[in-house]
């Protein structure tokens, strides 16, 4: 393949998309195609087209290629549809553009292929106005759902525990409700306890789209589709849960960088439930977690667990890591806090009452601990304020489902 070469830029009025300029990339190697492809953008009334006379020569070029950071880019697929697809996939996963394509037909086959790697639009040739107008439109309303990452990040916070009914999920969907319930504190709950993970179960909600759809859409993520993943819970608090059913999936890495990066330009606040999943503290859900909190108890199984966990994975300064001792209760223990202290390393920052009653009703009833007062949930709005520095709350919501 021949090295891609822009060729010139085309300057045109703004009506079609609501007087909103959009910059187009248009890469193919047929130029009556591509000469085709900017006469009708032109007549749609776009901002700025640049075309690009060939495929990159290799994936690796894209980012060099595209670094003005297009909203929309047009890719050919018939020159060489193979890698025209890999192309796609490249840059729906590390860009913030619309992907178009277009073909001289619509095959059945190929439109299905070009929507897994993540286009968003199929064009075919020759060109009707109409059509890419519309589709222009649509590029222009998605546009706002990515510009976003010209914000500021929201805060990663990660919930994990040092083993299994530690009592790490309880913990992230009430610390999360407490969040959201701050005021201007736009909150996601991601639950990556997979493929078991509860945290709809524990909020009360039934979720029609799972963290496994967001995982396997990573190519096409943006603000605008994740949004239509989530659920809302009454306190306000969003959530992206677990599959309701048993779903074997094995998880890229990858695909988890991506939907946090999105979900962080989106939020303020988003909270990981982690479960015990070890592996998940190879990727940016611990790399880059503001707070990673450590929930145990003080039982010598989960003290072991802990003691591992904090030598291996925190040593250094980075990410910050606060212990969470759950069910504590200092007449009973079986271990003093000073070989508490010495198993961890360091004393617990927060301390969980053994608040039986209030966890069981939230089991029964789908109740979030924090939107009741009891000593567990005094504790867990501490913890969010001390997350935002806020004190305030916002108004509570109504109750709405029950469990049972």
């Amino acid at each position: 393949m021949a090295a891609n070469s822009p060729l010139f830029l085309v300057n045109a009025s703004t009506e079609a998309i609501g007087g909103t300029p959009l910059s187009i990339a248009v890469i193919g190697p047929n130029g009556d195609w591509r000469a085709a492809a900017v006469r009708v953008l032109n007549e749609c009334g776009t901002s700025e087209v640049r075309e690009f006379d060939s495929y990159p020569p290799a994936l690796e070029e894209v980012p060099k290629m595209l670094e003005e950071n297009y909203d929309a880019v047009m890719v050919e697929l018939d020159s060489d549809p193979e890698f025209a697809l890999d192309l796609v996939e490249n840059i729906g996963a590390n860009g913030r553009a619309t992907v178009m394509v277009y073909s001289d037909g619509a095959h059945s086959e190929l439109l299905v292929r070009c929507m897994r790697a993540g286009a968003r639009e199929f064009l075919t040739y020759p060109f009707s106005s109409d059509v890419v107008a519309e589709a222009l439109v649509r590029a222009a309303a998605r546009r706002p759902a990515v510009q976003s990452a010209t914000k500021a990040a929201g805060r990663l916070l990660a919930v994990m525990g040092a083993k299994g009914g530690a009592g790490t999920t309880v913990l992230a969907c009430n610390l999360a409700v407490a969040l959201a319930q701050q005021r201007n504190q736009k909150t996601l709950l991601i639950d990556l306890d997979l493929p078991l993970g509860d945290a709809a179960l524990n909020l009360g909600v039934v979720a029609e789209f799972s963290t496994i759809e967001a995982l396997e859409a990573a190519g096409r993520m943006d603000g605008r589709f994740l949004s239509q993943l989530l659920v809302k819970h009454s306190s306000g608090l969003s959530l992206l849960a677990a599959p309701g059913k048993f779903v074997q999936y094995q998880v890229e890495n990858s695909s988890i960088e991506r939907l946090i990066q999105v979900a962080r330009q989106e939020f303020d606040n988003v909270v990981v439930d982690l479960g015990s999943k070890l592996e998940r503290m190879s990727t940016s859900a611990y790399r880059e977690a503001s707070t990673v909190y450590l929930v145990t108890q003080a039982s010598i199984p989960e003290l072991r667990n802990s003691h591992r966990i904090i030598t291996q994975f925190f040593s250094g300064p980075v990410p910050k890591l606060e212990i969470v001792l759950n069910r504590f209760e200092q007449r009973t223990l079986g271990v003093s806090e000073q070989d508490i202290n010495k198993a961890l390393t360091r004393p617990a920052q927060w301390k969980l009452p053994n608040d039986y009653a209030a966890v069981q009703k939230m089991q029964i009833h789908a109740t979030p601990i924090v939107l009741e007062d009891s000593a567990i949930a005094r504790q867990i709005k501490k913890m969010a304020q001390a997350v935002t520095g806020f004190e305030g709350e916002a108004p509570a919501k109504k109750k709405g489902f029950r469990l049972f």
